[in-house]
């Protein structure tokens, strides 16, 4: 499994998976959406950033979208794990584990002091990778839709 950043030969790939993301969790999103998104992570003055996973065969099998965050009571900065996903076929593979390492890997070559996510409560199949590698929080999220 090869985890990179994704190139200009990848979009095809990429939003195939970033589209099955957005069916799993039941969000609406367009090709003008995945437009948007794909741009900011080629533009090198936009926070967001993706690393992909590339099966053997050349085949993208999973995405991930980071970010830094300022973490104003700890004075530090940290690493936000917005969005992963693992196409179906190869869940299981190991992708889901090697991209958010290489989350990991990237925060602490940045000396961000902690990466952290959300994910649904009922997505038991991600959380037990999950619960592998990271601590869970006591924390709720709260959102105000604006």
């Amino acid at each position: 499994m090869l985890i990179r950043r994704p190139q200009d030969r990848d979009r095809a790939d990429w939003e195939r998976l970033y589209a099955g993301y957005a069916e799993f969790y039941k969000v609406t999103q367009t090709d003008e959406m995945r437009a948007r998104v794909w741009g900011w992570i080629h533009d090198h003055e936009h926070e967001v950033e993706c690393f992909v996973a590339e099966a053997e065969d050349g085949t993208l099998v999973g995405l991930t979208h980071f970010r830094p965050y300022a973490r104003p009571l700890a004075a530090t900065v940290g690493g936000f794990l917005d969005d992963l996903f693992v196409s179906p076929e190869a869940r299981g593979s190991g992708a889901a584990r090697a991209l958010i390492e290489a989350v990991a890997d990237e925060g602490r070559n940045r000396g961000w002091s902690v990466i952290r996510w959300i994910t649904a409560e009922d997505n038991a199949r991600a959380r037990a990778l999950y619960d592998k590698l990271a601590d869970a929080t006591a924390w709720k999220t709260y959102d105000i839709k604006l």
